[in-house]
């Protein structure tokens, strides 16, 4: 990739040198493995960064073909896919799931529980699509604690997906468990996505992973992006680690990747919330093509209204703030991202629309329309949250704009 003298995109080149001593810090201390980071400004790429190493055993330096699995960055593609569908007229977002998966028109809503059990009640309103896009359906991950809905998707093993296990066959264990809440009262981050990823199946009549590919990855030259890694580029695919404690990362065996396993081996249930291998290059595309309202070279993939549509902000002011777990998050959520609406409540450098997302091992990326600013960030390191990495190299990159 070609390298941008950054004052002729309005940023500091001695500003964005700070950049390297702390990603550096974060490989030195022991960690995270490897980085790599990316800032794009007004078309021009000011910075590049390869930190660490890629597969530390062997010994090999992060390149800038390294393949990253790219968990929940999967889920903006994967809304955007959908979106073709729905400016197509295949699909309105105000459809019932259950159009497109009957299974979901049998599932209950936990209302409370007590001595006999759930009490449960019938969908009203019904699930959308919609509330898969803003993750107001009802679902979950299986994560927490607060609700005895919880344990029942541990105990149908939803937390742990196996590649041998047909896609349609989860959707339906997931349909037959009841709703946390009913659709569109609450926030709730979850398999919404992956839902969806069926339901795009059913509307376009064709494999998830096929529609990705024809598209949206072959039209924006997304050539190492899906979600099995072949022979020919198993040598490029980033080990992935863990930590006992809060140093010494450790590598993960393949068959034992949360939620995904060996992503060398072909899958019969693609994750559409979590399973795409990607490299940076291919999420460069991605999200340029974003930033550029939809155009990219040869074509326009979506309309600008839709992507206007898409990274407003959706939830209702009743059901901010938004919270994942404990964390309270300073954003609203539009359709398949997270989006900036307040510079006083957000706690990192942002601008007003400004919208992105980030995956379980560490990667994250954010598209700010206001600056022409696209930042990308991509290591190898479960689970997120034990470092700031993401929030100082955010800081980092908006503090070297200068004009």
């Amino acid at each position: 990739m070609q390298i941008s003298t950054p004052e002729a995109a309005g940023m500091s080149s001695a500003r964005l040198e700070r950049i390297t001593p702390v990603m550096e810090s974060f490989v030195r201390d022991n960690r995270l493995p490897g980085i790599m980071t990316l800032l794009q400004r007004r078309g021009q790429i000011v910075h590049l960064g390869k930190f660490g190493l890629m597969d530390i055993e062997a010994g090999k330096p992060m390149q800038e073909d390294a393949l990253f699995r790219i968990y929940s960055m999967t889920k903006p593609i994967v809304s955007v896919a959908a979106m073709l569908l729905f400016e197509e007229g295949r699909l309105s977002l105000t459809d019932p799931v259950a159009t497109f998966i009957p299974a979901f028109a049998r599932t209950k809503v936990c209302v409370g529980s007590g001595v006999l059990g759930l009490q449960l009640a019938d969908q009203h309103p019904p699930m959308t699509i919609h509330h898969l896009l803003t993750h107001t359906a009802g679902l979950s991950y299986g994560w927490a604690h607060d609700s005895p809905v919880e344990e029942l998707y541990r105990q149908a093993g939803l937390t742990a997906r196996s590649r041998d296990s047909a896609l349609p066959e989860l959707i339906e264990r997931l349909a037959s468990i009841p709703l946390l809440f009913q659709p569109g009262t609450a926030w709730r981050y979850s398999l919404a996505t992956d839902v969806l990823g069926y339901v795009i199946q059913m509307a376009a009549d064709m494999p998830l992973a096929d529609f990705l590919q024809e598209r949206i990855f072959e039209p924006l030259g997304m050539v190492d992006t899906g979600f099995q890694v072949p022979p020919a580029k198993v040598s490029r695919l980033a080990q992935i680690y863990a930590s006992q404690e809060l140093y010494g990362p450790t590598p993960i065996p393949p068959r034992e990747v949360y939620g995904i396993g060996d992503v060398t081996t072909p899958t019969a249930c693609p994750s559409g919330g979590g399973g795409l291998v990607s490299t940076l290059p291919d999420y460069l595309r991605f999200c340029e093509c974003l930033l550029h309202r939809g155009v990219y070279d040869g074509g326009q993939l979506l309309s600008p209204k839709t992507l206007d549509w898409m990274t407003a902000n959706h939830i209702p002011p009743a059901l901010m703030p938004l919270k994942m777990g404990l964390d309270v998050l300073d954003h609203g959520f539009g359709l398949g991202f997270r989006v900036a609406i307040d510079l006083g409540q957000a706690r990192q450098l942002t601008s007003v629309g400004e919208y992105g997302w980030g995956g379980a091992a560490n990667t994250y990326f954010w598209i700010d329309p206001a600056e022409e600013f696209i930042g990308l960030m991509m290591t190898q390191h479960l689970p997120v949250g034990p470092y700031p990495v993401v929030d100082r190299f955010r800081n980092l990159a908006y503090q070297a704009i200068i004009a």
